[in-house]
């Protein structure tokens, strides 16, 4: 009896375990809090690029947003409204969570709205640095569905961030689609 108990205990803890690490990512507008335009555009635009190689319907936001506006636009419910009439249903926000490997993602409950008015504190290269961390928020329906934490370590320039970022994105993406 025991044993039997035992295990039915191990197989839940283990379905639920999967059940909580997929994401199944279908569809994403991806929204980069970066100060500088430059950074906002060239994390963007990659991550878009591995999404779509991913087989993963991907739109950055500064196709949807003109030029110089705040992203804060996104959380109109028209324009999301809009989005989700083509397919769109889940935002992707990446921004830099800090210069040190051992982040991890946020347990902090906020809506899309709430992050979208945020301001970034944290710039993609900052000269003492030696590795960045990445932070994925996915939403869906206003609410915080996934987070995840990409490191990019052994860097010396902005250059080498964005190479190293696109080295490691791949494998993160995959995970995303399961």
């Amino acid at each position: 009896m025991k044993k039997i108990l035992s295990s039915v205990i191990v197989l839940f803890l283990v379905n639920f375990s999967f059940a909580q690490s997929g994401l199944k990512l279908t569809n994403a507008i991806v929204i980069g809090q970066f100060d500088k335009p430059e950074d906002r555009y060239a994390v963007e635009v990659t991550l878009t690029e591995f999404l779509s190689q991913a087989k993963i319907k991907s739109l950055p936001s500064l196709n949807i947003l003109k030029q110089g506006s705040s992203a804060a636009i996104l959380g109109n419910d028209t324009l999301q409204k809009q989005l989700k009439d083509n397919g769109y249903d889940t935002y992707l926000v990446i921004s830099v969570r800090g210069y040190d490997r051992k982040f991890k993602p946020s347990e902090s409950k906020v809506s899309l709205t709430d992050i979208l008015e945020r301001a970034s504190i944290y710039h993609l290269y900052r000269d003492e640095a030696t590795s960045v961390s990445f932070e994925f928020t996915f939403f869906r329906g206003n609410q915080v569905v996934y987070r995840d934490v990409l490191r990019c370590g052994n860097i010396s320039n902005r250059d080498s961030v964005i190479k190293r970022f696109r080295k490691r994105l791949p494998k993160k993406v995959n995970t995303w689609r399961q």
